[in-house]
Order: structure tokens, then C-alpha cells, then sequence
């Protein structure tokens, strides 16, 4: 199956098709899965001496590693409060700071590199629906003592001079964020993965692993991949390859829609080159984009895996809510991705078995996440250090089968229930109504 049309993608000149593993073939490690966390792990992996093989069942970049917002920042998709109830302060607190080498990471690998079509974009905005100065200071206080980084409040008025909608109070702006354009930069990872000897073979998909004394043997199609280390790293598209990594997901779909170009209307509701989020659980994140004349929006996850018929118009209603001057601005295309989450809502970093290892579920994480966690990976296999095991606490939960996903669905809506809720009335004060 083809990948979508995305504006990443239709940004980009196409590549050429790399080969099919054919053959059996041996190598240091097998890493399964061409998106970020993948080629993240093999090109550390090359980095340090090792001889790589990776293969994808489709092509690099086809799943939500190459279709994502390209938000690029701190934090977990687990909130900070809840990772120190679940592993105490410093161990929560060594994990920020991971996801905080995670944005040098990425930062490096974009500076020595030299990746072109990136489109970078510096700064983002965390707004609230519901007045949040309190929180938002607490908050901001919180990252500059103790983790040093920079952040500021907006206040109400400020936000609405550039976001021109009284849905939005204040705002939480992160001036060391920054976006990119994701599937140019997991292009640029797998070139250089590949300067440095590693091999990439598409539309590989793997079907089985046999195990056996000190070598796991990967088996695809039309060929094998003997390898003393195994990663797997195939996110929301992780087939039964392992029971249970597949039974500890929740897979979710994420829509994204890139908007015509009419940027005279669109600079009547979005005055500002920052990429914005909102504070909800699942809210709305969107930025401008070809120089502020059209908005990749993205925003409305669901436990289905099937795109909906009506994608466009569902998106483009979730825009027009929040800025109704922007009706009648038209849909370009949209397109959706599938992500893996944990029940935890933590990475899954660890050991299966003997040689083979896990590096997935980082949906609603960032691009950040994916780059710490092929990091903290490859030194496991290269025996540099041992902080994989801080993500020991975060295992295969078993997602609790259909039943699980209807739990999940359940919960967003209800969640989307109480944020309406919650936002009516504050429009209400905010009003005088």
C-alpha cells in the first residue's frame, strides 16, 4: 500500500526505492522498523562500530514517524506529577532530563547533518482553554529552578494578539522548542546510517524470529537476518512478530490536515510563526507553514485503525471551532498515522529476551523521545552504559484486548466531555454571561 500524501512527503523529491532483503545474510544487530526510533537505534549503533541491517516492511518513513506534527521539545506523553508517583522524584526527574538530551539529540544530528528540506521553525506555544496563570507559573517556576529550562507565561491578552480566538487564556511559550518537517529528517538519519555502513532494505517486513544460542535469526519473505542483537521498533504498525508486545499496545490513529493557501484570511486568527498546542489530554496542535500560507493542523485521535471517510471536514470543523473567521478556508488534503501508546503512556525500552529489545510506543511523546530512546538503546547493546534501565517500571501492561480499546476511546471521549464542560464555563466568566 502506497503512504498517504502528506505535506511532508509532497515537500520532498522522491526517492529512490531501496532494495528487498534477498538472500541470508548476518550482521551485529537487526534493528525492525525504518521510523525514528529504528533508525535512531541503527545509526548510533554505526556510530559505535557496529554492522547494521535495518528492515522495513514498507518503505522509511511510511508509518506516523513520517507523518507527524514535527513538534520537537521536552516531556513525556506521562506528566511529570505522575512519574514521580510511579518511580519517586529522581528517578522522574533523571527521566525529564532525558527527554530534554532527546531535543540535543535532535538538534545535533540536524546541525551535523546538514538535512535539507527541514522547514525549521523555532518556538512553541501551550495554551490553555480554561484560565491557568496559577498553574502555568507553578509550572514555569518548576522548569527553570529545576531543570533550567526556559520557558515563560503569556498572558491572556498577549495570546490573543497572535491567536485571534477568545477559546485561549494563557500560554506557556517554550522559545527552545522547534519543528521540523519529520520524514526530511528520518531521511537524512537512514543516509547517513548508511554512509556509515549500515544497510536499509525496504518492503522487508519481518515474519518470524527464530531464536537460538547467542543469535536470533529474523525472517522475512524472501530472506534472513542472522543477528547477535535484535530491536524491535515498529510502533503502532507492530504485527503478533512477539505476542507480548503486541498484546501491550494501544494502537492510535492521529489526523493532520494541510490547508490551501490564503494566507490574507489565515492572518486573521494565526499571527505567529510559533508551533501551538493546546493543554489538553488530546487537544488541537498546528503551526503555519510555506511562509504563513497555509496551517498543518493536526489534532481528534481515535482507537480506530481505518481512516474516516470524512477526514477533512472533521479536522477542518475542530479548526473553524476554535477560529470561526478561518470558515471557509478550504482542506488541501489530509491524512492520518497510526501510533503506538502503552497503557502507562511510556515508552517501552527493555529487554524481551536475551538479545532481542523493545523500542517503541512513544505516541504523543515527540520527536525528542524517539531520539533519547534509540540512544540509551544502542549504549545497552554497546555496553556504554545502563540507563535503558530506568525505564525498567514502564512494561508490557497487557492493553486489555478490543475491550481495552473501547476503555481507551471511552475515556478520550469523556475526557472531551469534561474539557467542553469546563471550557463553556469559562467562556461563560470570561464574558460576563
Amino acid at each position: 500500500m502506497p503512504p498517504p500524501k502528506t505535506y511532508h512527503s509532497s515537500s520532498l523529491s522522491p526517492l529512490s526505492e531501496r532494495e528487498v532483503l534477498s538472500g541470508n545474510l548476518v550482521a551485529d544487530v537487526c534493528v525492525i522498523g525504518g521510523g525514528l526510533a529504528g533508525m535512531t537505534t541503527a545509526l548510533e549503533l554505526a556510530r559505535g562500530g557496529r554492522d547494521v541491517i535495518v528492515l522495513e516492511s514498507a518503505e522509511v518513513g511510511f508509518g506516523a514517524s513520517g507523518r507527524n506534527g514535527g513538534f520537537v521539545g521536552p516531556a513525556w506523553s506521562q506528566r511529570l506529577d505522575a512519574l514521580i508517583r510511579k518511580v519517586g522524584e529522581s528517578q522522574a526527574r533523571r527521566l525529564y532530563e532525558l527527554s530534554m538530551e532527546g531535543v540535543r539529540i535532535v538538534s545535533g544530528n540536524i546541525s551535523d547533518l546538514a538535512i535539507p528540506d527541514l522547514n525549521l521553525a523555532k518556538g512553541k506555544l501551550s495554551v490553555a482553554r480554561t484560565p491557568s496563570r496559577d498553574a502555568f507559573l507553578r509550572r514555569r517556576d518548576r522548569l527553570r529552578n529545576e531543570f533550567n529550562q526556559q520557558v515563560e507565561v503569556w498572558d491572556t491578552d498577549k495570546v490573543r494578539t497572535v491567536l485571534k480566538t477568545p477559546r485561549y487564556f494563557e500560554a506557556l511559550h517554550y522559545p527552545d522548542d522547534f519543528q521540523i518537517n519529520p520524514l526530511a529528517y528520518l531521511r537524512g538519519l537512514a543516509s547517513e546510517a548508511e554512509r556509515l555502513g549500515g544497510r536499509v532494505f525496504e518492503r522487508s517486513g519481518a515474519k518470524r524470529l527464530d531464536t537460538g544460542v547467542g543469535c536470533t535469526k529474523v525472517v522475512t519473505q524472501s530472506g534472513t537476518v542472522a543477528a547477535k542483537q535484535v530491536v524491535v521498533a515498529t510502533g503502532g504498525y507492530t504485527a503478533r512478530l512477539i505476542r507480548k508486545l503486541y498484546h501491550s499496545y494501544v494502537p492510535i490513529s492521529t489526523y493532520i490536515m494541510l490547508t490551501k493557501a490564503r494566507p490574507d484570511l489565515i492572518a486573521t486568527a494565526i499571527e505567529t510563526p510559533f508551533g501551538v498546542g493546546d493543554q489538553r489530554r488530546a487537544g488541537d496542535y498546528y503551526r503555519l507553514v510555506n511562509g504563513g500560507t497555509r496551517i498543518l493542523w493536526g489534532g481528534q485521535i481515535t482507537t480506530r485503525v481505518s481512516e474516516p471517510r470524512r477526514l477533512a471536514q472533521m479536522l477542518l470543523a475542530t479548526m473553524t471551532e476554535t477560529f470561526p473567521q478561518l470558515k471557509g478556508l478550504e482542506v488541501d488534503y489530509a491524512w492520518s498515522g497510526i501510533m503506538a501508546y502503552a497503557r502507562h503512556l511510556m515508552p517501552q525500552i527493555r529487554q524481551i529476551e536475551e538479545g532481542v529489545w523493545s523500542c517503541t510506543a512513544f505516541g504523543g511523546h515527540g520527536i525528542n523521545t524517539t531520539a533519547i530512546g534509540g540512544k540509551v538503546l544502542a549504549e545497552a547493546i554497546l555496553q556504554q552504559s545502563e540507563r535503558w534501565r530506568l525505564f525498567t517500571p514502564f512494561g508490557f501492561d497487557w492493553n486489555g484486548g478490543p475491550a481495552g480499546r473501547v476503555a481507551v476511546q471511552s475515556s478520550y471521549w469523556w475526557m472531551q466531555a469534561r474539557d467542553k464542560f469546563g471550557e463553556s464555563m469559562a467562556r461563560a466568566a470570561d464574558t460576563g454571561a
